[in-house]
């Protein structure tokens, strides 16, 4: 027990003992990947703090089962994501179990209560809207887990998979800077996530790059879907001087665009070039073709599956944190201004 009789959490002892949460778990369920000395060191905190240590049944080596958590599960981007981890879970010869938390805390601790009555090889968390305490309490039940994080940030302790976000919006804009656009707008998603944040950074500095000033006027904060799309883009075409091309943070957001531009008579790329973010597949049946930065979210998926397993069966990730690479995919919704 801790000062005043309190329980002493893992966290606390990883934060004691300079090591990480999955480090302790480790040297509390008994396993011999750590090294001595560090093992020492975290036993001697254990033993000084009176740690209880959980009784769980250890009769069966594996579960067989694989969590892959998502805030909701109504974006194509989801998907993706989904076919990934399959992939991954089906080669290994174990299942996988897709929840939705539905960016509520009742959800959340719900599904994290049902997780602690059944046996699991990892789980995959895609949320970006989950408590810190109900995230602390994710990694002290003692399963690996690995964040992926296309909306976003990183959970405290886990290894995460991402994309290189700064880098795709860069491109995405020096895109547009190249075909001579100069007003160029962004409709972001929700500036709290650091995709988004990341994203805008590289709309920021493609547009400096180019010696152009950034406008506060022409970026418009949207949730990466249509419907914001939609919404930003009526606004920004009804300004004084409005942008002959918008970067929109995702393909879904660049489709409420080109609804946008259709409501007020004008069109793509004739008179309002789009950029999306994803290149999910129906921007290539989109109407025009959308260029859209490619993010790798199958192969997101399959990385954090397998890093989760391989974090199950004693491996230490190499890096805490892999960006995969985002290529700018070019179709017809981009062209030059008009001229005059």
């Amino acid at each position: 027990m801790g000062e005043s009789g309190r329980s002493v959490t893992i966290t606390e002892i990883a934060r004691e003992a300079g090591v990480s949460v999955p480090t302790v778990s480790r040297v509390v369920n008994g396993r011999g990947d750590v090294a001595a000395a560090t093992r020492e060191r975290v036993e001697e905190l254990l033993r000084r703090h009176d740690y209880r240590r959980p009784q769980r049944p250890r009769t069966v080596a594996r579960a067989g089962l694989l969590d892959l958590v998502f805030d909701d599960l109504d974006s194509p981007w989801a998907v993706e994501i989904i076919r990934g981890v399959e992939d991954v879970a089906h080669a290994a010869g174990i299942g996988t179990v897709v929840s939705a938390v539905h960016r509520r805390t009742t959800s959340a601790r719900r599904w994290l209560g049902n997780l602690r009555t059944r046996a699991s090889d990892g789980v995959v968390l895609v949320a970006s809207s989950l408590a810190p305490a109900l995230a602390r309490e994710l990694l002290e039940a003692t399963v690996p887990v690995v964040v992926v994080d296309p909306t976003g940030g990183p959970v405290e302790g886990a290894p995460s998979v991402g994309a290189t976000n700064w880098a795709g919006g860069l491109s995405a804009t020096e895109h547009l800077v190249r075909l001579g656009h100069r007003r160029v707008a962004h409709v972001s998603g929700p500036t709290g996530m650091l995709c988004s944040r990341a994203r805008l950074g590289g709309y920021r500095a493609g547009l400096e790059s180019a010696g152009l000033v950034v406008d506060p006027g022409l970026v418009r904060e949207g949730d990466f879907y249509q419907e914001s799309g939609l919404r930003e883009g009526t606004a920004l075409l009804a300004l004084p001087d409005p942008p002959t091309a918008v970067f929109a943070a995702s393909d879904q957001i660049a489709l409420g665009v080109y609804e946008a531009v259709r409501r007020a008579g004008l069109r793509v790329p004739e008179d309002v070039s789009v950029v999306g973010f994803d290149d999910l597949t129906l921007a290539a049946w989109a109407s025009p073709p959308l260029t859209t930065v490619h993010q790798p979210l199958v192969q997101m998926g399959a990385l954090a599956a397998r890093t989760v397993l391989a974090v199950g069966a004693g491996e230490e990730p190499a890096n805490p944190r892999v960006e995969l690479a985002t290529t700018l995919v070019v179709r017809d919704s981009t062209a030059p201004p008009r001229a005059g």
